[in-house]
């Protein structure tokens, strides 16, 4: 199992996006220090759903990729609703955004999968 460039940013920034995903729940919200945090946090989930377009089987995409195109689509409303003053709306995507991301990479983790076969191997669980 072979893991290229692509795999590896995919990767990753979308582990660098779960752990800063996870602290911005923790730090009072409106702070300067949460408007930095959700740009990195931005950032990151952008890089991971654009890097997952490089990432095919057979040369082809899937049903995955779909989640990509949400995942973007989630990240451009929650800004237009913070812009907005939305902060209830934002709330919604960033959340629901952060979700997919943390079920994401659950399911990388099922046997057969490349991920799921290094961690399971690496335990010696397989």
């Amino acid at each position: 199992m072979s893991f290229t460039p692509v795999i590896l940013i995919h990767l990753a920034t979308a582990l660098a996006a779960v752990i800063v995903g996870a602290a911005m729940f923790l730090f009072r919200k409106g702070t300067p220090l949460h408007r930095v945090s959700g740009r990195v946090w931005l950032l990151l989930m952008a890089v991971t759903a654009l890097a997952s377009f490089g990432i095919r089987h057979n040369g082809h995409f899937s049903w995955i990729h779909l989640l990509s195109l949400m995942t973007l689509y989630s990240l451009f409303q929650a800004v237009r609703s913070i812009r907005g003053r939305d902060v209830a709306r934002h709330r919604r995507f960033v959340t629901g955004a952060y979700a997919g991301l943390v079920i994401a990479g659950l399911f990388t983790l099922l046997p057969g999968r490349r991920l799921g076969y290094l961690v399971w191997h690496a335990f010696h669980l397989v």
